[in-house]
């Protein structure tokens, strides 16, 4: 059975990755900071038939993140997932914004590849990088969030050059707003419903998971 870990797995695209895996006969494992949601999408795929283990991880946290993976034994995808955003103008941010932003979408999609690639070069496996089209073109209230996501992009081209004569492999994924609580806590999007469900990015990922450069849902 193959397997694929899955970060910030309790909700939006997360959980409906980690559906649409485990409905194709992936053993998941879902990673973030919230057991009781980890433990909702772990019933559902028990439900469905499926296989799914959950490993409490805090991505901005150095030994969180390795002790982690480090309970992970084989890994043939790894979805770098869990991100946050914070907007607004740029004179409303606070230290406290801009650290949590970089820090999550950041220094945390640094530390999981670092701690996943171990496990993926054993299998010449495959990493995601969840970019989103904030990582092509600034936006407007979104100057933090818009930072985080172009270090994001520049960090996973980096690695497929550097990874060019290796079997693994790192795709960039670009999708525009979904329909998700990413938006609960935030005015900046007005009505959320009018956007994609995750379900569908979810599916244009799944079906073009296949070691390619770029996933494009939206530009």
């Amino acid at each position: 059975m193959s397997t694929v870990a899955i970060t910030g797995a309790g909700s939006g695209l997360g959980r409906a990755l980690a559906l649409k895996y485990a409905n194709h006969d992936y053993k998941v494992f879902l990673l973030g900071r919230h057991d009781t949601k980890l433990h909702m999408v772990q019933k559902e795929i028990h439900d469905n038939g499926g296989r799914a283990e959950i490993i409490l991880c805090d991505v901005q946290e150095p030994a969180s993140v390795s002790i982690a993976f480090q309970q992970i034994g084989e890994l043939d995808v790894f979805i770098n997932n869990a991100g946050i955003g914070i907007f607004g103008p740029l004179e409303d941010y606070g230290v406290s914004d801009i650290e949590k932003t970089l820090n999550t979408n950041v220094k945390g999609s640094i530390l999981c590849v670092q701690s996943a690639l171990p496990l993926i070069r054993e299998s010449n496996g495959r990493i995601l990088t969840i970019i989103s089209t904030a990582g092509l073109r600034g936006k407007v209230h979104e100057s933090i969030y818009c930072a985080s996501k172009f270090a994001v992009k520049g960090f996973t081209e980096s690695l497929q050059k550097e990874w060019a004569n290796e079997t693994i492999t790192i795709t960039a994924v670009y999708m525009g707003g979904m329909n998700t609580p990413f938006w609960d806590h935030s005015s900046h999007v007005e009505d959320p419903s009018v956007l994609k469900g995750p379900e569908v990015v979810a599916e244009q990922i799944f079906n073009e998971d296949d070691g390619r450069k770029e996933i494009v849902i939206d530009r």
